[in-house]
């Protein structure tokens, strides 16, 4: 059974007092990472870490807008009114991981974050504290994709170091677009088991008897594994991307169908509680924020959703409830800078009690493992000098997350303009990709940590105004649809030479308007104009679009003007931080 609403109120009273974030928040010294210990039984979780093996900065959003229901919920929580909700305290060492408010300084005063060196280390401390077996260690997945290495080996390198922290099991996504064969090469590699309930085989696949973890059901991948912790049996439903051949090419993954698949959920749910006995019931979800809140009222019996993929970096549970009680749902922010640790207080057939801390991996804290340390340099060793080539410095902060253009996509905007001869330039609101301070050197690896995808592919291609116009209501209503199992998860289309207003809580064919050229004329509906672009679903035939972002840079063009985006219907929103 899930947490009652009694027992979420008394967990509620005395995690307020343990203080998950409290107003006398965590400097940045040793005593960070001191947990009091707590139940009989510890499960860790990082998620979306886009393969960044070293230590990072990564701003987090100053617009993350929720409409309807969700507007001021978190996760749309930015800036100030993050603090307050979770009670965060401001220039603190939290404030700098967890919110973009003065990030330059406070990124000067509180250094990089995460780093796999740096995760092994607390991981390992964090397993220490409350007995290797009684704890264990899930991914989120997004874990093999977003860096020139992950690349250029195929997700192999992520795998090793999964397999040195000790990852007990993982979901996916970005995983998904290597493709099957090197999918499965990865996976037969990998210590730990994959696991994602919704994921089936197409009727032609299975008629065709393509390979499946269950013939029977279709079911491509294992759906749950169960584990001994303090004691008791804990599930783990594996919950992969629901959207992979919508968002991706098909072509990764011909064979498979995906989705929510609630049904088979509840189904999974029920087998696990009535049938195996499992004494509690978490789901490691690759579904986003939104989604997750929305599932967890729909389905019973899941004591915890831990979850990702939007990259929300929420310091406390937020409670929903559904006909079986209540379920917890969290979010574990992204490329490593975070480790959420649940630690449980379990009985025969229920969790008693329950605390959670999202901990910021403050590199400069945490001693590197040597081992972890010496595999990195392993890894890298081969690619280590065309990853390192210098391109440019950058001239001012460059960073992508955002509902809206962020400065890194600026640039690259500005680059498929000028490179393709393009009047406009669209580029995928992708939310992975590190950040840059004002005076840093750009490697070719961090052009590759903005890029590297298995299509990315530049081109160019005549579209009519009312065409441009239809994209971009489509991949804002993706965004901005009031009902989240619309929603996919990325953030808008990042736009070169081309402006526009954005009214996200209206419907569809509704949001965008007064749309003008770099110039100032206003776009026409009936005229043609030549787009630049790349990550398209469809097969291209144009360099890859690192090769065009380094040429540009190397010629000397480091800044780039954002697209600008009127805002209408967000007055005092609390998604949107002050000069966001």
């Amino acid at each position: 059974m899930t947490l009652s609403r009694r027992d979420f109120l008394g967990w509620t009273v005395s995690a307020a007092l343990a203080g998950s974030v409290s107003r006398r928040a965590r400097a940045a010294e040793p005593g960070v990472y001191d947990l009091p210990r707590f139940g009989n039984a510890r499960i860790l979780h990082i998620t979306d870490t886009h393969a960044q093996l070293q230590p990072v900065f990564y701003r987090e959003p100053s617009v993350n807008l929720g409409v309807g229901a969700m507007r001021g919920q978190p996760p749309h929580l930015v800036g100030d009114a993050f603090l307050e909700r979770f009670q965060v305290t401001p220039g603190s060492a939290d404030a700098y991981a967890f919110t973009c408010l003065d990030f330059e300084k406070a990124a000067a005063r509180f250094g990089r974050l995460g780093g796999f060196a740096h995760l092994k280390t607390l991981i390992d401390r964090l397993r220490v504290e409350a007995g290797e077996a009684n704890t264990v260690l899930l991914d989120g997945g997004d874990l093999w994709q977003g860096s020139g290495l992950a690349h250029a080996m195929q997700g192999a390198d992520m795998v090793e170091a999964a397999n040195l922290l000790g990852v007990a099991a993982m979901t996916g996504h970005w995983e998904f677009t290597y493709g099957e064969a090197a999918l499965r090469a990865n996976l037969a590699r990998f210590n730990g088991a994959f696991i994602a309930q919704n994921v089936f085989l197409t009727e032609e696949a299975a008629f065709n008897d393509a390979p499946a973890f269950d013939a029977a059901s279709g079911r491509v991948f294992k759906p749950a594994i169960v584990r001994q912790l303090g004691g008791r049996r804990v599930a783990v439903i594996g919950q992969a991307f629901p959207y992979v051949p919508i968002a991706h090419p098909k072509r990764f993954t011909p064979d498979w169908s995906f989705g929510i698949r609630e049904n088979e959920l509840q189904k999974l749910v029920d087998t696990l509680r009535d049938s195996d006995k499992v004494d509690a019931v978490v789901l490691l979800s690759h579904n986003g924020m939104d989604v997750d809140l929305k599932l967890a009222g729909r389905v019973s019996g899941l004591d915890v959703i831990l979850g990702g993929h939007t990259h929300d970096a929420v310091p406390q549970p937020i409670p929903v409830n559904n006909a079986g009680g209540v379920t917890l749902v969290t979010n574990a922010g992204s490329n490593g800078k975070f480790v959420g640790v649940l630690d449980l207080d379990l009985g025969k057939g229920k969790v008693r009690d329950v605390r959670y801390r999202l901990l910021p991996v403050f590199s400069e804290l945490l001693k590197p493992d040597p081992e972890m340390l010496a595999l990195i340099e392993r890894l890298r060793a081969p690619h280590a000098a065309a990853l390192s080539a210098p391109v440019a410095h950058a001239p001012r902060l460059l960073y992508r997350r955002g509902n809206f253009n962020g400065t890194a996509d600026s640039l690259l905007c500005a680059a498929l303009r000028r490179e393709l001869d393009a009047e406009i330039a669209l580029s995928p609101g992708f939310r992975w990709g590190g950040s840059l301070l004002a005076g840093q050197a750009i490697t070719m690896e961090d052009v590759l940590a903005q890029t590297a995808t298995t299509y990315s592919e530049v081109y160019a291609q005549p579209m009519t105004g009312e065409a441009i116009k239809t994209v971009l209501e489509d991949v804002c209503d993706n965004l901005f649809n009031a009902d989240p199992y619309y929603q996919q998860g990325g953030d808008m289309v990042r736009l070169g030479g081309l402006s526009y207003a954005c009214a996200p809580a209206e419907r569809l064919g509704r949001r965008i308007s007064d749309l003008r050229l770099a110039d100032g004329r206003a776009l026409e509906a009936g005229k043609t104009y030549k787009v630049a672009g790349w990550a398209s679903v469809n097969p291209q035939g144009g360099a890859p679009v690192w090769e065009v972002l380094a040429r540009h840079l190397r010629d000397g063009v480091v800044s780039a003007p954002a697209a600008a985006v009127t805002l209408r219907g967000v007055d005092n929103d609390p998604g949107l931080a002050e000069g966001g």
